[in-house]
């Protein structure tokens, strides 16, 4: 948030990509320590490569979302929105 924030930007993740990350970050053995890894490769990774597509302007609100049931571990970004 701390970088996007320097680039006028924020994301705005749904309840549902949320859950999605809990699941898929949280490990029985390891319990939350994965988490910073499946956020960077299923938020990071695809965000930084669209930002520098130039998809998103500055002081745009991103939107990630992902469908549990017809594509889970998908997330999605949205189109940009003007920040409020």
């Amino acid at each position: 948030q701390e970088r996007l924030a320097k680039m006028e930007l924020h994301l705005q993740v749904s309840p549902s990509a949320m859950a999605e990350l809990a699941k898929v970050g949280f490990d029985p053995v390891f319990g939350a320590r994965p988490l910073k890894r499946a956020i960077q490769q299923r938020i990071e990774n695809p965000l930084s490569k669209l930002l520098l597509q130039g998809q998103y302007p500055p002081k745009s609100v991103i939107p990630v979302d992902v469908d549990p049931v017809k594509e889970p571990g998908v997330f999605h970004f949205g189109p940009a929105r003007e920040a409020a």
